[in-house]
């Protein structure tokens, strides 16, 4: 028979082995480690030139209407001189400078509107050729934008564009403007006209 002595003891025990299993437990540690990673973004160049002058001419930016490079038109008539069912032709290089880190794709992105009564009775090409081929009536390149009329635009072939290289613009590609006018063209007028050529680049 256990005497209430003795149950009181055995509690006692037990209440100890409790507490010591619960000291046991908040002694127990756990392991942890980390790892941080970081990434460094540095934004690439691009610009895109144009010049009058030869595929190694000189080189500078048109980026407005206000400054666009102007085209000399020639061969076989002039511009200052021309007749109905005369041709002229001008040539205008583009390429990407050497900080341009990567190619891209050149497009005919529109015409302002132009001046002079005649923009209706002039039509034109523009065609994309290699750096020395000759600009003329015959150019036989990809079709890059054409109207019907001066004010008129209509996109053609995009033309590829190389980043420069080793401190070295990328390669010039020479568009060939050819315009004609045809049997209404007014005698003493003056028409002018301004095109855009949007470059956007491409993933390396």
């Amino acid at each position: 028979m256990v005497t209430r002595t003795t149950r009181r003891k055995i509690l006692a025990v037990l209440a100890g082995g409790l507490v010591l299993g619960v000291g046991t437990a908040v002694t127990l540690a756990a392991w942890n480690d980390s790892e941080f990673a970081k990434g460094v973004f540095t934004a690439g160049s691009f610009n895109l030139q144009g010049a009058t002058d030869g595929a190694g001419g000189t080189y500078t930016d048109h980026a407005s209407s206000n400054g666009a490079a102007a085209l000399s038109f020639q061969l076989p008539a002039t511009a200052a001189a021309m007749s109905p069912g005369d041709v002229v032709t001008a040539p205008f290089w583009v390429r990407l400078d050497a900080t341009t880190t990567n190619g891209a794709t050149l497009e005919a992105a529109g015409v302002q509107p132009g001046t002079g009564s005649d923009a209706a009775h002039l039509s034109y090409e523009v065609r994309a050729l290699g750096p020395t081929d000759t600009c003329d009536a015959d150019a036989a390149g990809p079709v890059v934008a054409s109207g019907a009329t001066l004010d008129a635009i209509e996109g053609g072939t995009p033309v590829t564009l190389t980043a420069g290289t080793g401190g070295a613009a990328g390669t010039p590609v020479q568009l060939c403007f050819i315009v004609t006018a045809d049997a209404a063209l007014t005698q003493g007028t003056t028409s002018t006209e301004t095109w855009q050529f949007t470059a956007t680049s491409t993933a390396n």
